[in-house]
């Protein structure tokens, strides 16, 4: 009785080093803030690990059990193989200044371990919530029944090896099924009060628009044109010609504006159309050919949809036209192939505009929705703004993966 009473207090103890450190990390920093929050959470996952190596369980026998597989594992399914190399480096190096027997079976087996989490990596990412929770619960589970049968062959089959197995087994997939839910929790949290700030901010921008841009056109459009009968003129000198020209060029660039801003404020209810998309891919296609020939970009389209939704056809022309010449104008330095994908999923229309151009990095992607954020330098920072909203608004998802060098795909979920 007093064995197993000493069990569960020190995995208590090392449950308690696990969820410390991440509840404070989620509570206190907003991770989608941090420009390194993928490094911050290895930092505490690290801490923690460390802090169940030394708070472990001694077997008669010189080994050690803990939890420290816990944070291992949570790194590498939500961050990858970057990540939990870190933690694996820092395990090994633990638990060689700790000593004692079995070091060398906890570096071959975290070696095993880290092979394994890391490929599964990928196919944790494209779970959903409940999935990932039991995904991860039970990849935890059997990495603790696999490390038993391997302490089966090294210690006494004994009342305190069966002991040890029935609290290891039930405390591994009971913590790591907290954890896992916490975490799932929290992530779902954030990503609800960023959906509400940004629906926030769509409102706000539609409203500004609706009210401000056909005021503000109607004299650029005035100003413009006296601007060219002035440059029309012969009693004007040529260098003061060329001071007009770049007037022009820049009432061009407000006008551009408030297109984008008149682009936002038009309702969706109006001229609604039953479509698959082909028709709005193919004139988007079209009229950017010209464009991607110049920068020496193929435009591939692959379609596989036969579902149909009632949306604004002009608006979500605009959207598509806006993604492809992002696609384009981020291959313009080598040229590429930007690959559109229209496919079905359940009740589901999925576009994916993959493109192989300069990427993104995180903070990029994070800041992509933002109104006024732009990553080119002649950018408005609307157009993007434009996509998110149009697809917002009939109750779709827009999803970015990127890296820099490496391009970037967006996925675009629209329900049916």
């Amino acid at each position: 009785m007093e064995g197993s009473t000493i069990l569960l207090s020190t995995f208590l103890i090392n449950f308690l080093f696990l969820l410390i450190p991440f509840v404070v990390y989620f509570v206190f920093c907003d991770y989608r803030n941090l420009k390194n929050y993928s490094l911050t959470f290895t930092l505490l996952a690290s801490v923690t690990m460390v802090l169940c190596l030394l708070f472990p369980i001694h077997l008669h026998s010189g080994f050690i059990v803990d939890l420290r597989y816990i944070p291992f594992i949570l790194v590498g399914l939500y961050l990858g193989f970057k990540n939990i190399l870190f933690l694996y480096i820092v395990l090994n190096i633990c638990r060689t200044l700790i000593g004692g027997e079995g070091i060398i079976q906890s570096f071959l087996y975290s070696t095993l371990v880290l092979i394994v989490v890391s490929l599964c990596h990928r196919k944790f990412k494209q779970l959903n919530v409940k999935p990932r929770i039991i995904f991860g619960s039970v990849l935890a589970l059997l990495n603790v029944l696999f490390y038993l049968f391997t302490l089966q062959f090294q210690v006494p089959d004994n009342k305190e090896f069966w002991m040890l197995a029935i609290n290891l087994t039930s405390t591994y997939f009971i913590m790591s099924f907290i954890i896992f839910s916490l975490i799932e929790r929290i992530l779902q949290n954030l990503r609800t009060r960023e959906k509400i700030a940004q629906s926030e901010k769509f409102h706000v921008i539609s409203e500004l628009s609706a009210s401000v841009a056909h005021e503000i056109r109607n004299p650029l459009t005035t100003t413009s044109g006296f601007l060219q009968l002035l440059s029309n003129s012969n009693s004007i000198s040529e260098n003061d010609k060329g001071y007009i020209d770049y007037s022009l060029q820049e009432l061009q660039r407000a006008e551009k504006i408030v297109s984008d801003f008149l682009t936002f404020s038009k309702p969706q209810d109006d001229l609604l159309e039953e479509t698959n998309l082909i028709e709005d891919i193919k004139y988007a296609k079209n009229i950017l050919i010209p464009y991607a020939n110049m920068h020496h970009v193929q435009m591939k389209i692959s379609f596989h949809n036969s579902l149909h939704r009632k949306l604004n056809t002009t608006l979500m022309r605009q959207c598509f036209i806006n993604l492809f010449k992002n696609g384009i104008e981020a291959m313009k330095d080598s040229g590429g192939i930007l690959c559109i994908k229209v496919l079905e999923h359940k009740n589901n229309i999925i576009i994916k505009i993959t493109d192989s151009g300069i990427g993104m990095d995180e903070q990029e992607i994070l800041s992509i929705a933002k109104p006024y954020y732009s990553t080119k330098n002649d950018g408005t920072g609307l157009g993007m703004v434009i996509v998110y909203n149009a697809i917002h608004n009939v109750g779709g998802q827009v999803n970015v993966e990127s890296s820099k060098g490496k391009g970037t795909t967006f996925t675009i979920t629209i329900p049916v």
